[in-house]
Formats: C-alpha cells, structure tokens, sequence
C-alpha cells in the first residue's frame, strides 16, 4: 500500500495570520499532487516573539482552520504541536503551563486523535539562546499516542521525544508501522544528531519515520536545523528537505514494513521486559 506524504518545512515566526496562510497554500499545492497525508512540524502555529502562552487563545481558532484545510482537500493532516490550555481529560493545565498538543486530522475534518509531548526541552546548548527551559511554560503529557490512518497504525512523538528509545518501543508494542515525528531541533543539535537519531529509529523499529522540520532563523536568537526527512525502515533516506522552508513530497510503499520485518523477525526474537537482564550472569 503507498501513501503519498507531503511533509511541510516552514520558518514560523510570531505572525500566526503569517504562518496560516503558508499552510493553506501549501496544503492547496498538496492536493493539487494528490497527497493522502500533510505532516506540519513543531510550532507551526508561531515561534520566537512573545512565546506559546500568548498564542495559546488563537489555538482553537487555528486548529478549526486546518480541520477546514483537510476537508476542503480531502487530505490527512498531522497538525505538528499546538500550545493547548486543556488535557486530553478537558481539564485545564496547570497554571501558566499549557500542553505542546499534537493533533491529527482525517480527510473529513475529524480529529481522530491527540497526542501531549512527553519530554520537554530543558537543556543547556551552545548556541545564541544558551539553554531552553520548556517546563517554565509547558506541562509534560502523560500517555503514549498512536492513530489507525489507511495506510497502517502510525505512532506519535514531538521533537525532544526522539532522545528516548523507551517511547518508541512502547510504541512499536501498539502494533505501528510508521513514527511521525515534528520537531523544530536546534540547528546545533540538529546538525550533530537530526538524522543519527531519526535512522535509529527507523531500523530499531522496523517503521517508516515521518518527520517534518522547522528551519531558519525565527527572531534573533532562536535558529532551527531543517532538513525533514523521511526513513524507510532499513534506514534508508527517501526525503531529505535540506533548509529551504517548502512543501516536499515522496511516495511511501507501506508495504515495505511488512517485507523487512518478514527478512529480520526482530518482533519474534525480542526479549520483553528489559528488566528481564537486571540480574548478573
């Protein structure tokens, strides 16, 4: 089975209005290639300026506007991370926290599943901004994500998510076949350990890895890697965006997960729980 997936690279900055609009050009340009499914990165909603707690009463507005983009083309839409005020639970987050709320959208316009970035960016980097402090504004999600799309089960992560091999085998325990993984990875990061980390994945998991990218320069510190990828779960690279913000397209045989797992039954040899090895031989 193939999926035709555009994953969009943007530079968003702080003009919400800005960054909605490149999305619904891009999402038309989609269409217009047929693709089945339209994966939006980390922050598409707006970076740098005054930060997500500002833009966190737009997100529902901005959230109806992309369900309307995926009805209107008839495309799946991963909505990369909005700032949500709310758990999945309808409770409200902690005060002056919110949630980095992936959303994913049908070809109908439906939400057909949500999943709350588990690990946040509290890190010391050498780079303009020096460190990144994420718990200051934002609350850690608490369970694992995954949505039953056309194409096979698809597993959801956000950006840090990718340091914390643990996530993606309880994953891989639910049955998926491809990780989507929106990030906005720093440039320094990025250039050091983007693709190491998205190809381990991939083979570790035997599943396609979908993974749309923030890039450029978003105010006048904050610098982003780019380079979107999409692996195959040998580890191969079928996409890589390079830095220019756009839409780029691939075509997925799905079909490929089922033959490598068939040739390397790591599922049948793997050894369930680690805490299986604790004691010394």
């Amino acid at each position: 089975m193939r999926c035709r997936v555009g994953l969009l690279q943007m530079s968003s900055g702080a003009d919400v209005a800005a960054n909605l609009a490149f999305i619904a050009a891009q999402a038309e340009r989609a269409a217009a290639d047929d693709v089945d499914c339209l994966c939006l990165p980390e922050n598409a909603m707006a970076m740098g300026g005054a930060g997500a707690l500002t833009w966190a009463a737009q997100a529902p507005g901005f959230l109806a506007a992309l369900q309307d983009l995926a009805r209107v083309h008839g495309l799946w839409l991963l909505a990369g991370t909005l700032p949500w005020a709310w758990r999945p639970d309808g409770t409200a987050c902690a005060p002056g926290k919110l949630r980095a709320a992936s959303f994913v959208i049908d070809a109908q316009g439906q939400i057909r599943a949500r999943y709350d970035k588990i690990h946040l960016f509290d890190v010391v980097v050498a780079d303009a901004c020096g460190s990144y402090h994420e718990s200051e504004h934002m609350e850690a999600g608490d369970g694992l994500g995954w949505v039953d799309t056309p194409w096979g089960r698809w597993g959801l992560s956000v950006c840090y998510d990718l340091r914390f091999a643990e996530l993606f085998s309880a994953l891989l325990k639910q049955g998926i076949d491809a990780i989507v993984v929106p990030a906005a990875f720093t440039r320094l990061t990025g250039a050091a350990h983007w693709q190491v980390l998205l190809r381990a994945r991939a083979i570790e998991s035997q599943v396609m890895v979908l993974a749309a990218a923030q890039t450029g320069q978003h105010d006048e510190r904050r610098q982003t890697y780019g380079h979107s990828l999409v692996v195959d779960p040998w580890g191969e690279l079928l996409l890589d965006a390079g830095e220019a913000p756009g839409l780029y397209v691939v075509d997925m045989d799905m079909g490929e997960v089922a033959r490598r797992r068939h040739a390397m039954p790591m599922a049948q040899q793997r050894r369930w729980p680690v805490e299986d090895f604790t004691k010394r031989g």
